[in-house]
């Protein structure tokens, strides 16, 4: 099934407490060369049919509108994972901010 991934991540002029958590539990466990930890979210759109340009638009205005707050958070991409983006090109992706 062909499938739509979407990356939101925190603006990076925000604070983000539950990255700043992971980040002082790995110090804690030793993982001193890890500076910092920022945690976003991953939406995954399973979609029926081919995935074309259209679709594509679509997912890039549903990830602005609606899968993201647009006050706090960044849409990082939008592209293709999987068998599928062998017909339309992994990494088929774009800041829509």
């Amino acid at each position: 099934m062909p499938t739509i991934v979407v990356e939101v991540m925190p603006k990076a002029e925000l604070l983000d407490p539950a990255g700043k958590a992971v980040a002082g539990a790995l110090h804690r466990l030793g993982h001193e060369s890890i500076r910092d930890v920022r945690i976003g979210k991953r939406f995954e759109l399973h979609v029926d049919g081919e995935i074309d340009a259209a679709l594509l638009e679509t997912a890039q205005q549903l990830a602005a509108d609606m899968l993201s707050n647009g006050v706090i958070e960044d849409v990082i991409s939008v592209h293709v994972s999987g068998s599928a983006a062998d017909g339309v090109g992994e990494g088929v992706a774009g800041e829509t901010r």
